[in-house]
């Protein structure tokens, strides 16, 4: 019995604080399925009505983040006052992600819509919440709407697969993945990338198993649990916007080595391939000035004390 306990102990202790945030995210659904019923609140979920909600909801997200892990964030005056496209690496849990939003809209009272896997759109019990903060699948026309209206637009083009098999390395995984470089040219908009220092050291994922690789990929559904949850340091970084830039030639292409190999729309292809790569380029950059590789849990614990980096 007693080494049972324990054995549960320990396991209760490495996901207490995932299981504390989940928990933290349902009640603020239902929070806001209160006001809405209570206020006979009908209007859409993106309009200004619901920015009270969104405020008592952000102040406390930011107050959790500047308890639990003494959050910063940095580099807000890099962000476009219109559109543009924010490109992020993903942690085992986004939680980071949730402080910046908080955050950008207690500073800026600005709402950005974040583009999320298809799975969180089946969780139950969600949908509210997903609505007021601007959660959506994501599809180009989606995109391209919500930057027309002059919204900023968040994509982590690793998704779920960065989630659960990046680790300490912070390695970005993504793939084939340059839709969103597409986007921002029909659109005609700014890259930002962003990056968030010790991500992965609050936040962990098991070492990669081939069963659990092979699950994710027939299924696309994370099974792999995160765990962890330690009070580490969270800094937020924004980096400089990347513009597109319509005179860049097929000699500057053909240097960075990513020539399309397909004739059709030729010059398409290769201003998307070109913008993938700076995006990517400049996402590793900031994980490479501001990341200490491979991560250290114990060094980001000690950040916490660190007051020469404020």
């Amino acid at each position: 019995v007693v080494i049972v306990s324990l054995t549960m102990s320990a396991i209760l202790v490495f996901f207490i604080v995932p299981l504390t945030i989940l928990f933290f995210i349902y009640l603020t659904n239902i929070l806001l399925l209160i006001y809405q019923r209570n206020g006979e609140v009908k209007a859409d979920p993106l309009s200004d009505v619901w920015d009270s909600a969104r405020k008592a909801i952000a102040s406390f997200w930011d107050i959790y983040a500047r308890i639990w892990h003494g959050y910063e964030l940095h580099g807000v005056e890099n962000l476009p006052e219109g559109p543009g496209i924010l490109v992020y690496y993903h942690g085992a849990i986004p939680v980071d992600y949730l402080y910046f939003l908080s955050r950008l809209f207690l500073w800026k009272k600005r709402l950005c819509l974040s583009v999320a896997d298809h799975f969180v759109f089946r969780l139950p019990g969600l949908k509210l919440l997903l609505e007021v903060t601007g959660v959506m699948p994501g599809t180009r026309e989606e995109c391209l709407i919500a930057l027309k209206n002059g919204h900023l637009v968040s994509i982590s083009p690793g998704g779920v697969r960065e989630a659960l098999f990046s680790d300490e390395s912070y390695q970005l995984m993504w793939g084939n993945r340059k839709g969103f470089a597409q986007v921002a040219l029909d659109a005609k908009v700014p890259i930002i990338p962003m990056y968030t220092q010790n991500v992965r050291e609050g936040y962990r994922m098991f070492k990669e198993r081939r069963f659990f690789r092979q699950l994710y990929e027939s299924t696309r559904l994370p099974f792999t649990p995160p765990y962890g949850g330690l009070p580490v340091k969270f800094r937020t970084y924004i980096g400089e916007p990347i513009p597109y830039d319509p005179n860049i030639t097929t000699e500057e292409l053909v240097e960075k080595r990513l020539y399309c190999c397909s004739s059709f729309h030729k010059q398409v292809c290769k201003d998307n391939f070109l913008f993938s790569f700076q995006t990517k380029t400049a996402v590793q950059a900031l994980i490479s000035k501001h990341q200490t590789i491979p991560g250290s849990i114990w060094k980001a614990l000690l950040e916490r004390f660190d007051k020469r980096r404020k």
